[in-house]
């Protein structure tokens, strides 16, 4: 993709690693023979995905490449091993009697620990593949190398390392360009370096099936709220001065809280538009609480700064 800021930084070490000597390519066709060591003893070191299915199965030649993309994209954390019924009639007899649905396919059947720990059945959109992978490797005290990435892009943002947090956002999105939190992630570290036009253009980018995602619409105020801020940043003296002569000019106090977010001083410009409000929450339409709840966007909603705001704004409204 375009937006990379510096190199990506490598997936982090994997938290469930596969055994010493694995081969590179997790990615095995599997039979009967091999079924005790490639899934059964291979799944107490690593979980395994077993994918159920047949060449005459419609569905199956739908689900098997979205799993397989899943498992390349966990960098070996997790194993695939893909088992053809018709020519493993025997094992599959076998896996039935242990209560395997395998009379219906395709079935996905995740072992860990040489027990079966999850199964589902039929074909499955993408989103749904990767919340059942990423529940076993939960189940097995690891995660996908995007959750460590997104972990660390976010401390980044928190530390005032936007380039750091871009480099993470950007290596998720070059494996997965429909993850919206790196998405919106990457915007807003865009944001913090003060690129507009970059973070303009990485908005234009995102696929129109995730626009409308919570993450992407912090990020869109993110940027919205910066350019409105970097133009009153020019006037915070005078717009201080203002205030100062008169407490009541609202629409002053309302601009220096935007060029106080645009600064990065998000306790005083959230403090402003609290102040407006106190003193008269019907102005401007309610335009003091509305920016509020753009800045809280913006912030993210479990930012410190936003539920400390978020706590007397509520406590204004219910007084």
């Amino acid at each position: 993709m375009d937006y990379i800021i510096g190199k990506s930084k490598p997936p982090a070490k994997p938290a469930v690693a596969p055994s010493e000597g694995a081969a590179m390519d997790y990615i095995i066709d599997g039979d009967q023979r091999g079924f005790m060591t490639d899934v059964i003893e291979a799944s107490k070191q690593t979980p395994v995905l077993v994918d159920f299915w047949a060449p005459w199965c419609g569905p199956c030649k739908t689900l098997t490449p979205i799993i397989e993309r899943v498992v390349r994209a966990a960098h070996g954390r997790l194993k695939l091993v893909k088992i053809d019924i018709d020519a493993n009639r025997a094992l599959v007899q076998q896996l039935v009697q242990l209560g395997l649905p395998l009379q219906s396919i395709p079935v996905v059947a995740a072992f860990w620990q040489g027990q079966i720990a999850d199964i589902f059945q039929g074909a499955q959109p993408e989103s749904e593949i990767k919340r059942f992978a990423e529940a076993l490797l939960k189940l097995a005290g690891g995660a996908m190398p995007a959750t460590d990435l997104l972990a660390q892009g976010r401390a980044a943002l928190e530390a005032g390392e936007p380039i750091a947090a871009a480099d993470a956002f950007s290596a998720i999105l070059n494996e997965d360009g429909e993850n919206p939190e790196a998405w919106g992630g990457l915007i807003r570290a865009l944001v913090a370096l003060g690129d507009e036009e970059q973070a303009q253009e990485a908005l234009d980018g995102i696929p129109p099936k995730i626009a409308a995602h919570p993450e992407i619409e912090g990020a869109r105020a993110a940027l919205t709220l910066m350019i409105e801020g970097r133009k009153a940043m020019q006037q915070t003296g005078s717009l201080s001065a203002r205030v100062a002569v008169n407490p009541d000019d609202h629409e002053a106090r309302y601009s220096l809280a935007s060029a106080l977010n645009a600064a990065g001083q998000r306790e005083e410009a959230a403090e402003a538009l609290l102040e407006i409000f106190k003193r008269d929450r019907t102005w401007n339409n309610d335009a003091a609480r509305q920016q509020l709840l753009a800045f809280f966007a913006a912030w993210g909603f479990d930012d410190k700064v936003t539920m400390a705001a978020r706590r007397k704004l509520s406590a204004m409204l219910f007084a």
